[in-house]
């Protein structure tokens, strides 16, 4: 599975309600870092398939989402487990830093 676009409409059902682990991206199209991040994280989204889900959140376009978690840099990655921001990591990071979030 790709990743998938949270909104504000699917934040409750798609992070929150999720019975597998939620790593979301906070990111934006005009951020560098967050662009040379994306293949990693599609990297990751399929080969954690099942184990975990992957979800980008465009802060331009979701402010109140980012806002709610204080996300104050792009990119902000944060995992979250039955419903609760578990880990944050800001900046761009290594696939291996990544996954020692959730591995």
């Amino acid at each position: 599975m790709a990743e998938i676009k949270i909104t504000k409409d699917n934040f409750e059902a798609e992070v929150l309600a999720s019975d597998i682990p939620v790593l979301v991206d906070f990111w934006a199209t005009w951020c560098g870092p967050c662009q040379m991040l994306s293949p990693i994280i599609g990297e990751i989204a399929a080969e954690y398939e099942g184990k975990i889900k992957v979800g980008k959140i465009n802060v331009d376009e979701e402010g109140e989402l980012a806002m709610a978690f204080r996300v104050m840099s792009i990119p902000t990655l944060m995992l979250f487990k039955d419903g609760e921001a578990v880990d944050t990591m800001v900046g761009f990071r290594s696939k291996a830093d990544i996954v020692k979030m959730f591995d």
